[in-house]
């Protein structure tokens, strides 16, 4: 049997989240990753500098739909961290969120910031899920990311 779940009822977004909200973390945030010494260069040797002006507008493409439901962002985002390997471990997970938090809750209000951590590490821990199968690693005691 197949039954499919009605969609959710898409809420309303955290009062302070709009689009240029959206754009300064996530510019802050990649300028943060773009400097860490576990992150850049995972980064820096995928993306040419040339390049970051259309990452940053995809991921705000991306953000923007994950976190305002705008449907900006057409794309699959899982195949590219498939391609990480061994650089899309545990370790980087949680570097990454180690520098989302805090940049969530320095540019966005308190419950803006709380849903977007919220979005961050579920993301976080069903990417290294999917990683960590696509590569043939025991993930049955993977825990999220929090």
């Amino acid at each position: 049997m197949n039954a499919s779940l009605p969609p959710a009822a898409a809420s309303p977004a955290p009062s302070g989240l709009d689009e240029d909200a959206v754009r300064r973390l996530v510019h802050l945030f990649y300028e943060r990753v773009h400097k860490d010494a576990v992150l850049g260069p995972i980064f820096s040797s995928r993306i040419k500098d040339e390049a970051w002006p259309v990452h940053l507008a995809k991921m705000c493409d991306f953000w923007s739909s994950v976190l305002l439901k705008s449907g900006r962002y057409e794309g699959r985002p899982l195949p590219p961290h498939l391609a990480l390997g061994s650089d899309a471990g545990d370790a980087q997970f949680a570097r990454w969120l180690a520098l989302f938090r805090p940049t969530a809750l320095e540019v966005l209000p308190p419950d803006a910031a709380q849903a977007a951590i919220a979005h961050a590490e579920r993301m976080a821990h069903s990417f290294r899920l999917a990683i960590g199968f696509h590569n043939g690693e025991d993930i049955t005691r993977a825990t999220p990311f929090r």
